[in-house]
């Protein structure tokens, strides 16, 4: 085999593509079969995503339901037993914002919540977003600090 007689796999090219427009002896000159006139007749049209044909779009004949509060401040929940987890397996000593996105457990721009679920075992200091009263009781009650960091 040698380039000057490389072809391609039988039936892996399909049919020429139709050339219209050339000519009313061909059938499909003149118009080019886009039939006479209108928007789908002219070059460069583009349907608008959901357009029904002047019809009211489904989108908009839907009901609207439900409100989307845009000033809610979403928490990431963490227990405190994953945090005795984090001090059991990964050495930590204290718990901070950085600290747990370094550790992958809090996206680049999450807030955290620290939880009361769970028992801890060890003082701790910690540094969050927001913590729970019954979680602040459990930390102090061992000895422990909270701050609460800006957001």
């Amino acid at each position: 085999m040698e380039l000057h007689n490389l072809t391609p796999a039988k039936g892996s090219i399909g049919r020429a593509k139709k050339r219209l427009g050339r000519g009313q002896g061909s059938t499909d000159g003149g118009t080019s079969s886009r039939g006479h006139k209108g928007a789908k007749s002219r070059s460069g049209y583009t349907q608008k995503l959901g357009f029904e044909g002047g019809q009211m779009p489904l989108q908009r004949r839907m009901p609207k339901v439900g409100f989307k509060n845009f000033h809610r401040v979403s928490f990431v929940g963490l227990n405190l037993e994953k945090i005795q987890h984090l001090i059991d397996n990964r050495g930590l000593t204290e718990v901070t914002v950085e600290g747990l996105r370094e550790n992958g457990l809090l996206g680049k721009t999450k807030l955290v919540k620290i939880l009361a679920s769970g028992e801890l075992k060890t003082k701790v200091n910690v540094s969050v977003h927001a913590i729970s009263e019954a979680a602040k009781a459990k930390i102090e009650a061992l000895g422990g600090t909270v701050t609460i960091a800006k957001y």
